[in-house]
């Protein structure tokens, strides 16, 4: 089942959306023009950007792409 969440900063301003709901556990991120920013994989907990570099190795968190 596919599930679209959207990501909101402190000002409730939409930054961003998150699909979720791959069988293989990955999770796309999207800035709000639809732009992928890059994917998380909680098999194996890490986090990609747009281009393939690693964010994160030990946590899988699409929220580690949007800028704060």
């Amino acid at each position: 089942m596919l599930k679209t969440e959207y990501i909101r900063d402190s000002k409730n301003q939409l930054i961003g959306t998150k699909t979720t709901g791959y069988a293989s556990g990955d999770t796309i991120a999207r800035d709000p023009s639809g732009k992928l920013l890059g994917r998380a994989n909680t098999t194996f907990r890490n986090t990609r950007d747009a281009n393939g570099g690693i964010v994160s190795r030990n946590q899988a968190d699409a929220g580690l792409l949007f800028r704060r």
